[in-house]
């Protein structure tokens, strides 16, 4: 008789299955809380000390590390020598295993989780059975997704579980653990305090296959954190739409990004991941006008992030005029009702209105490798400025120099950002040099340049940006300084009374 070993945490569909393979000669063996889930509902079993001859012991942490299952699961079928063995110690092959681990994630997830019931929830005898069976898949029917059972059963129905298909199975079992040690890895790691450890493990779960990449010809994904955040963007409910694409969510992230920069009411609008306008408003109609008006011509086609609830008067305005996406904290009833009219309008609910805290690393991966850093979530307030010129800025240009440096970080290097009025009205994102992009950012704000400030994400090379800015009556320039040439900038802003603060750090978007 052909022998199964089940011992499941999460038990949907156990009992079903058990059933099944009952039905189809097939011995259950099993273990605690799985056995008498599989008694109840009239299952034979036997039980696991039966087959080993031994108690379970430690409060149930040995069980199953034992040469009459291990054996069971290992011995090659048509070695001989393995055979022999068997014979010889009287062990009994197992020829299904249906595994899967103690909920981990889960557990560490919990707000209160402690340390001791983290540690308590990391899995031994499963994992070991799981790769036991799958590393002798030729023999050895491993599942460890009910996803799984019925495929198996239906399998077995007409014969024996395909080669293929216990192979396709053991490669889960190994993704399976894989992903799981990753994630006690991972948890360890933070808890002993070690940054860049000598391995980097990380661990991801698909949530969709999207219909192509950043081009049709490309084929793509999208992977989660397994604690993906609240207010994030894997966390996200996509509440009307159709399917996102690999373009809205990398667009989608950049805007979510800038919105939590913010806690005023703030609307940002972007596109190919760059901000083509923000606003901050009283209103989250107040702001999502402001950005729009900041260019009118690009939010077309664009993705928008608030970090308010879309009321009713705000949903109206945002009909007017095609969007991809609009992503909030939430949507008001009628303000539903009203984009939901749009067929094809995606509409995402973040669940959290307040910024969040960003990930502490951002991974990019390079042929043959991944670079990984901290995030830049360096912060900037008035007190860490330092005044470089004779004039000092003026309260409101303060207030407009910090809201445009904030979102000059977000534009792609070398950037440059024109605001006045809590609005984005000119910037120049990715371009080969600064002033550059400070002629686009400039031409783009037309008059509304006079009497705007200036943000440019790295210092000021020499003065040539400077006298572009001063031809276009900006006010005032934050800027981090630190070129070898910042004495001519200097001069050239007091020449002409701009006032220029430095902020000592960098914002390189790469």
């Amino acid at each position: 008789m052909k022998r199964a070993l089940i011992s499941v945490s999460d038990k949907t569909g156990v009992v079903e299955f058990a059933k099944g393979l009952v039905e189809l000669g097939i011995e259950v063996i099993s273990t605690g809380g799985t056995a008498q889930l599989l008694e109840e509902a009239d299952v034979p079993v036997t039980g696991i000390s039966e087959v080993t001859d031994f108690p379970e012991i430690l409060d149930g942490r040995v069980k199953t590390l034992h040469p009459n299952i291990h054996g069971g699961l290992l011995a090659v079928r048509d070695r001989p020598e393995h055979q022999r063995q068997l014979e010889e110690h009287q062990i009994q092959p197992i020829d299904f295993v249906v595994v899967n681990l103690y909920p981990f994630k889960e557990t560490i997830s919990k707000a209160d989780v402690t340390y001791e019931d983290a540690i308590e929830n990391i899995d031994i005898g499963g994992p070991t059975m799981l790769r036991a069976a799958a590393k002798n898949h030729a023999f050895v029917t491993v599942v460890v997704d009910a996803d799984d059972y019925a495929g198996v059963l239906e399998e077995l129905k007409v014969g024996e579980v395909r080669f293929e298909t216990r192979r396709r199975l053991a490669a889960k079992v190994f993704q399976h653990t894989a992903a799981y040690d990753s994630l006690i890895a991972q948890y360890l790691t933070e808890q002993a305090g070690d940054v860049w450890p000598a391995q980097y493990t990380v661990t991801f779960e698909k949530t969709q296959d999207l219909r192509y990449g950043e081009n049709p010809h490309q084929q793509a994904a999208f992977y989660r954190q397994p604690l993906a955040r609240q207010g994030s963007l894997a966390a996200a409910k996509q509440l009307h739409g159709k399917e996102l694409s690999y373009n809205n969510i990398n667009d989608a992230n950049a805007a979510l990004q800038m919105a939590q920069e913010f806690l005023e009411p703030t609307v940002i609008a972007v596109k190919h991941t760059n901000p083509c306008g923000i606003g901050i408003g009283k209103t989250i109609l107040d702001a999502f006008q402001k950005a729009y008006e900041a260019d009118p011509i690009s939010i077309f086609g664009g993705i928008v992030a608030a970090n308010r609830t879309i009321d009713r008067e705000t949903a109206l305005q945002m009909k007017e005029i095609f969007l991809e996406i609009i992503m909030a904290p939430d949507f008001d009833e009628d303000a539903l009702e009203i984009l939901q009219a749009k067929k094809n309008l995606r509409l995402l609910k973040l669940g959290q209105s307040a910024a969040i805290d960003q990930p502490p690393h951002r991974l990019l991966s390079v042929q043959g490798g991944l670079l990984v850093q901290e995030e830049d979530v360096k912060q900037l307030s008035e007190a860490d400025l330092q005044v470089a010129t004779d004039r000092q800025p003026t309260p409101e240009e303060m207030k407009q120099l910090l809201f445009a440096w904030k979102v000059v970080k977000h534009v792609k290097s070398n950037a440059i950002v024109l605001a006045r009025d809590d609005q984005t009205v000119g910037i120049g994102a990715g371009q080969m040099n600064r002033v550059g992009a400070a002629k686009i950012a400039i031409e783009q704000a037309g008059q509304k340049a006079k009497g705007s400030v200036l943000a440019s994400d790295a210092f000021l090379p020499m003065s040539d940006t400077v006298q572009e800015a001063v031809k276009a009556g900006v006010s005032a320039i934050i800027q981090p300084g630190g070129s070898i040439r910042d004495q001519e900038s200097i001069e050239e802003a007091n020449k002409h009374g701009i006032a220029m603060v430095f902020t000592g750090f960098r914002h390189f978007k790469h």
